[in-house]
């Protein structure tokens, strides 16, 4: 599979409490791990903070061989057992994530005005090679009316910097736009129906966020 072939998987947590929001920043660290295992190549995109602010959403995008049976193994609801980190005397223990396989045009037909976009090429440093970091391949782009900047010092050439700095700058304002619309857009991608609860596809019990069989 080229680099190009990439499988885009949204994970949200619809409209549940923080501690679906906490599952979300665990369920996230876990797929990157897991990707990170079988050498593919993922990228993930908030849209409410890092992964420590335990986002509402986040978009994970993997490529590299044999991403689609990766993904397969994470698409649907994901349940998490836990006493709440947040509240103390909160009964409930199990919390739903829905992880979202998105079509390429989800994303990709999100428009961007060329005359409302800034980029800036630096020196990329940091780890990469001697090429990378002797050249100005990393670029910044910057969403002039919003403010919305992204970075991007991953590929060796500036060309390929610039076309993934916009790829993220799309997905940002596509969480964004799932955030802005509510409900609306929620049940637009499915996010009412597919967090069935009495059916999850992958479980996590405890903060170490251990799996167990279903």
């Amino acid at each position: 599979m080229s680099e190009n072939e990439q499988i885009k998987l949204l994970i949200s947590s619809g409209t549940g409490p923080a501690e679906c929001r906490r599952a979300v920043a665990l369920v996230i660290k876990q797929m990157v791990s897991e990707a990170n295992e079988s050498c593919f190549k993922v990228s993930t995109t908030f849209n409410d903070g890092s992964l420590n602010d335990d986002p509402s959403s986040a978009l994970l995008t993997v490529s590299g061989e044999g991403n689609v049976k990766f993904s397969q193994q994470w698409v649907g609801t994901i349940k998490w057992i836990c006493s709440s980190p947040f509240r103390s005397n909160h009964k409930r223990q199990n919390w739903f994530v829905g992880v979202f396989l998105l079509e390429e045009t989800d994303v990709a037909s999100l428009e961007l005005k060329q005359e409302d976009l800034k980029f800036d090429c630096f020196r990329a440093g940091g780890p990469g090679g001697q090429h990378q970091n002797t050249t100005d391949s990393a670029v910044r782009v910057t969403h002039l009316p919003s403010g919305v900047s992204v970075v991007c010092r991953d590929g060796r050439s500036q060309h390929r910097n610039k076309a993934q700095a916009l790829e993220r700058l799309r997905d940002v304002f596509f969480l964004n736009s799932i955030k802005r619309q509510g409900d609306e857009k929620k049940q637009q991608y499915g996010l009412h129906k597919v967090l069935e609860r009495g059916n999850p596809i992958r479980c996590f019990k405890g903060a170490k966020f251990k799996e167990i069989k279903t």
